[in-house]
């Protein structure tokens, strides 16, 4: 699983901004790989999810195609244990998570054809919480 060496802060608040009408600004071109699987809707990766999308890609790909990561958890979260009362301070850490908008690459793959890497994203795209589409290189 994905998440940083070192943080600042252990703890961080939320973003209270609205997110639903912005659209991503960087990480939007297809920069390593032929084919690419991008977000077409804003909301939260955690780090078990991308591995578990990971893992399923990379089982299709084979030894042969060589994939991409671009986006890193690095945004910490916590959790209150069950059946506990509200109050008495903030839950424990739960893991680490990244915050995604609408047109950001997740994944890139090279190195195979063009069906085996589109059943690859495909199966990725099913492990995350977010629609995504695969794009290829123009």
């Amino acid at each position: 699983m994905l998440f940083p060496k070192k943080v600042k802060f252990r703890k961080w608040q939320k973003k209270r901004t609205d997110m639903s009408t912005r659209v991503e600004t960087r990480g939007t071109a297809i920069n390593f790989g032929s084919f690419a699987l991008k977000t077409e809707e804003m909301g939260r990766i955690t780090s078990n999810q991308i591995e578990a999308a990971r893992k399923a890609a990379s089982r299709h790909l084979t030894k042969v195609g060589r994939m991409w990561i671009r986006i890193f958890p690095d945004r910490p979260f916590t959790q209150k244990a069950a059946q506990q009362p509200m109050g008495k301070g903030k839950g424990d850490l739960e893991g680490y998570h990244v915050e995604i908008l609408p047109g950001r690459i997740i994944f890139e793959v090279d190195g195979v054809d063009a069906v085996i890497a589109k059943e690859a994203l495909r199966k990725a795209g099913t492990k995350l919480p977010v629609k995504t589409r695969i794009i290829e290189r123009a």
